[in-house]
């Protein structure tokens, strides 16, 4: 082959070469940002408004891999809250396809999260302003460690994050929660209703499920509950002092029902109790009878389930 059919080759290969990274650096996203000129009223965006949506194993929420790291998103309607970091993306993902096969609209109340189901409801809060808003999960992020969520560029603004990342605090809202508009402004969440002494409700798992009994006397229940006496209201013996790991709590008895079936298909080995209190019917595991062994308990729930439980001392 004589010299010059050889430099005609490597020219021609080199400019092969420079095609291709030339069309990879286009298919990546260009240096995110703001937009230059947004719409003047987002700061009055409403929130999304949570509704029922069906969720499915696969798709979005198939277990996945980023750099390394494998991710095993939630397919179930569980309770799930999280605190840590949140940053937010904007132009440059603007109109680009989401992991739910969606397009991103930066101008839309949405969030990514690693690991909750798609799609999903979440309340975020932020601590240090106590701005707090309703986002509809539809996409995967951030892929950064410390980063709990990647909010829009609109839900953002609205919690005053725009100068960078910052310490939130999310919550995503279960089926039973949206169905009873726990979401609404003025609702208190089920983590901060007030924990009075209450009577056991269910029994271990692999006993009959007196819960049925519970759910089907809720409409004969006096019209003011809290005019009752305290041991009317038992459906069994006082609960045992230890400590314990609270999955939820819901105003309805149908909901805490769920929520015990789902944690005992899902770990069939647990005590898992539902005490009504009056103020509302709360899951529970346990009792431990130590802290730690409550807490190594709460990490198995978190690995299995992808719930963090909220651990409650009762003492005799």
């Amino acid at each position: 082959m004589s010299a010059a059919r050889l430099v005609r080759n490597a020219c021609r290969a080199s400019v092969v070469v420079a095609a291709v990274l030339l069309a990879a650096c286009a298919s990546r996203p260009g240096r995110d940002g703001a937009p230059a000129r947004p719409p003047g009223d987002l700061s009055s965006t409403p929130d999304a408004v949570p509704r029922v949506e069906p969720l499915r194993r696969g798709g979005p929420n198939k277990p996945y891999e980023v750099l390394g790291k494998r991710y095993v998103p939630m397919d179930a309607d569980l309770p799930f809250s999280e605190n840590g970091l949140a940053s937010w993306y904007g132009t440059a993902f603007h109109g680009k396809s989401t992991s739910s096969g969606e397009p991103y609209d930066m101008y839309a109340m949405t969030a990514a999260h690693k690991t909750l189901p798609i799609p999903s409801y979440a309340l975020v809060r932020n601590p240090a302003n106590g701005r707090e808003i309703v986002v509809r999960v539809n996409d995967r992020g951030p892929f950064v460690a410390g980063r709990v969520i990647d909010l829009s560029y609109t839900a953002a603004l609205r919690l005053g994050l725009l100068a960078g990342v910052a310490p939130v605090e999310v919550r995503r809202l279960t089926h039973d929660e949206i169905r009873a508009g726990l979401w609404r402004r003025g609702a208190p969440p089920p983590e901060s209703v007030p924990a009075p002494e209450p009577a056991l409700a269910a029994a271990t798992p692999d006993a009959a499920d007196p819960l049925m009994t519970l759910v089907a006397g809720v409409e004969a229940r006096q019209p003011a509950r809290d005019a009752a006496p305290p041991a009317a209201r038992a459906a069994g013996a006082d609960a045992a002092p230890g400590f314990w790991l609270q999955l939820g709590a819901f105003r309805q008895a149908e909901g805490a029902a769920t929520l015990r079936r789902q944690v005992l298909d899902a770990a069939g080995d647990l005590a898992v109790a539902v005490f009504d209190d009056v103020v509302a019917y709360r899951v529970q595991v346990g009792p431990y009878t130590t802290r730690a062994e409550a807490q190594r308990a709460a990490e198995r729930l978190r690995s299995q389930l992808l719930i963090v439980p909220l651990l409650v001392e009762r003492r005799p």
